[in-house]
């Protein structure tokens, strides 16, 4: 089988070529993101990696990708123009949200803004109690009115969130119905199907961010499909979710809001897989690209996973973005990649989280750019070579990125272009540090248990000081580290996750319950699954969120799989506890334990578990200089450091640092008395000293 899998970032869309078969290749790139018109980067991508690889594009098995569109068009407020219809006398969920404010003693605080303007927030009368009982009908006039203010507004996509819809969807529904027979170009989302949870807030938010980028991900992945078939790719498209599951271009184009943190869930992945190569079941993952910094979590040798999420923190702060309500890969995304941009503020240097990307991309690039970045920073103190950037694709103007960090950081703070230069790097480095601590000590993760996975063109850079500081003993940096997130869609399986509320407090006779509940589940999946496109017979696994009773709050307990038997609630309370323990550190032995969300997945096993190998194309490496001045402020400044490939730490064993280690996708920093070596299964281990 070959496969293609591409992933597009801000400022690089990375491509990975494999061939399962015996002889067959694997093939790495790398090229410029192209923002306007994503699909351009794609198609120029593609027809430089089927050239490297000497095949037609016909005779490509599997086509596989993750993009960051849905997320952009929420962060860029840039999606289509929405409207929301909603239980007459709740018009302003949206407005309100959570009375709990991010920062409590922060008078100028701005709420996130919603994706919906209030007066293109219609009601209609209706109401549904928490049990699904009907209190009042639905009017049909009301909802009439309701479309008819959508229309006059010129709405292109409508979300519909009734209370308690959850419960009982037989209005909204209703709702649906009556827009398609009266307006069936009106695109329309529910929440029922979107997500059928209670807590209308992050109900209303998730169905509203549905509808909102629901046009452009259809439009996006249309104009897509059209020119891949143009090209000669016969074979279905398939997308990352942000659970970390693949699914059909059908099932993307309706529920769009699953791919919204698509490109970084396929990361986690492919550091679930290099953990296990290297013998660890807990990772942190961490993915730096040229836009923006990544951080995950595996435990236990699996992604962990969250039932929702947010999107635009400020200052990584619960309750800060906008809530999204579906299953996702625990992730935290933070403004600091290779193009971010520095300044000075107050006296200090200031890194991001505005970003140079692709277009013009930093100062160093020669494409415009006139602030300094990351990138920038990183050129001025060596670790990146000017002449090998993504493997000499690109030349970079060092003396054009020494003199932006000399005028806009350098001179105001009376420093040279090193010392600025170090100041830049270092702050990034910290912002991501923090940002670690919240997925790690603040999620009760000891950070001496896990070895990091760093991937992403820049992540390497950083990851090692990153280490020292928290107290991580490794970093692993995989084979391919700089299309890490493309390898990831590789080691994806087409999945669906179905979810509902009810809420349920646990005794020894609640198990023919939950095994009701669960048929229901599964009759759900089961109409989606032929959307996946693969005949293979599905593997059912089960969730939840639990939580002891009087609680605000719930912990994701994976539930044993298998029959549903009489004793099955003693063995969902015994997993409660241990996952409650775990993240919580105690027990209450006699609170009463209840479910709140109860989800099962169906996913499509692929048998293509362990990784794809090194690329198969030699890189010439014989003229590369074996050493050059490099900034450690360990040895006092700029010190001559060793330069060396894979293949030289494969020769000569272990190094200690200073080093640096350049790959055709991504450059390793190793500080000094740290040291470095090859693995067997071929990837870049660096131990950190204590």
């Amino acid at each position: 089988m070959i496969r293609v899998a591409f992933d597009i970032g801000g400022t690089f869309t990375d491509f990975v070529l494999h061939d399962d078969a015996d002889g067959g290749g694997t093939h790495f790139l790398k090229v410029p993101s192209t923002p306007r018109n994503p699909g351009e980067a794609v198609m120029a991508g593609l027809e430089v990696l089927l050239d490297k690889a000497g095949i037609e594009a016909g005779a490509v098995d599997g086509v596989l990708h993750a993009t960051t569109v849905a997320t952009n068009a929420v962060l860029e407020r840039k999606g289509a123009a929405a409207g929301l219809i909603t239980t007459e006398g709740f018009r302003d969920v949206l407005i309100i949200g959570r009375q709990k404010r991010y920062e409590t003693y922060d008078l100028y605080i701005n709420k996130p803004e919603p994706l919906v303007a209030r007066r293109h927030i219609a009601e209609v009368t209706e109401r549904v109690d928490f049990d699904g009982a009907v209190v009042t009908g639905l009017d049909m006039a009301s909802v009439d009115r309701a479309i008819d203010a959508m229309l006059d507004a010129g709405r292109e996509t409508v979300a519909v969130s009734l209370m308690h819809a959850y419960a009982n969807p037989a209005h909204e529904q209703a709702i649906r119905d009556r827009i398609s027979a009266r307006a069936p170009d009106l695109s329309v989302s529910i929440s029922s199907e979107i997500s059928p949870k209670f807590r209308e807030y992050e109900r209303t938010s998730t169905t509203v961010a549905n509808a909102y980028v629901k046009p452009i991900v259809d439009r996006y992945i249309a104009n897509l499909e059209t020119a891949l078939s143009a090209r000669g790719f016969r074979n279905e498209l398939f997308v990352m979710q942000s659970s970390g599951g693949l699914v059909s271009t059908d099932i993307a184009r309706d529920y769009p809001i699953r791919i919204i943190e698509s490109g970084p869930a396929a990361g986690v992945l492919m550091g679930a897989g290099v953990g296990l190569a290297e013998g660890t079941e807990h990772v942190i993952t961490f993915d730096m690209g040229g836009t923006t910094a990544k951080l995950g979590a595996v435990d236990g040798g699996a992604p962990a996973i969250m039932p929702t999420f947010e999107v635009g923190h400020v200052r990584y702060k619960k309750g800060s973005g906008l809530p999204i309500n579906v299953p996702s890969v625990e992730l935290l995304e933070i403004g600091a990649g290779g193009g971010s941009i520095a300044r000075v503020e107050l006296g200090m240097i200031v890194v991001g989280p505005e970003s140079a990307g692709a277009d013009p991309g930093p100062i160093c690039y020669g494409q415009g750019g006139t602030r300094p970045t990351i990138t920038d920073a990183n050129v001025v103190l060596g670790y990146i070579a000017p002449d090998w950037f993504n493997a000499g694709a690109m030349t970079l103007d060092a003396e054009a990125a020494r003199q932006g960090i000399e005028r806009e950081i350098g001179a105001p703070l009376g420093l040279e272009a090193g010392a600025a230069a170090w100041g830049v790097h270092l702050v990034a480095t910290a912002n991501m540090e923090n940002a670690m601590r919240i997925v790690s000590v603040e999620q009760g993760r000891d950070p001496r248990r896990y070895a990091m996975v760093a991937f992403g063109g820049a992540g390497p850079l950083h990851a090692a000081r990153m280490a020292r500081t928290i107290g991580i003993p490794r970093v692993i940096v995989p084979s391919g580290a700089g299309v890490g997130s493309a390898i990831g869609l590789m080691e994806a399986e087409p999945r669906i996750d179905v979810s509902a509320t009810r809420v349920m407090r646990l005794e020894p006779g609640s198990s023919k319950a939950i095994a009701d509940l669960y048929r229901d589940l599964e009759q759900r999946a089961r109409v989606d699954l032929p959307r996946l496109g693969d005949a293979a017979a599905p593997v059912w696994s089960r969730y939840a969120q639990m939580r002891y009773a009087g609680q605000g709050f719930e912990v994701h307990v994976d539930l044993p799989s298998g029959p549903i038997d009489a004793n099955y609630a003693e063995a969902a309370m015994a997993a409660f506890k241990i996952a409650y323990e775990g993240k919580n550190k105690f027990l209450d032995s006699d609170a009463m334990i209840e479910v709140v969300d109860w989800t099962l997945v169906a996913h499509v096993p692929s048998g293509r578990k362990g990784g794809i190998g090194r690329p198969d194309e030699p890189v010439s490496v014989s003229a590369r200089p074996k050493s050059r001045m490099a900034w450690f402020p360990e040895a006092g400044g700029y010190v001559e450091t060793r330069i060396l490939t894979r293949a030289d730490l494969t020769r000569v064993g272990t190094v200690t640092g200073p080093a640096i280690i350049e790959d055709p996708d991504s450059t390793t920093v190793v500080l000094p008395n740290d040291t470095a070596r090859i693995s067997p299964a071929g990837h870049l281990v660096v131990e950190i000293a204590r």
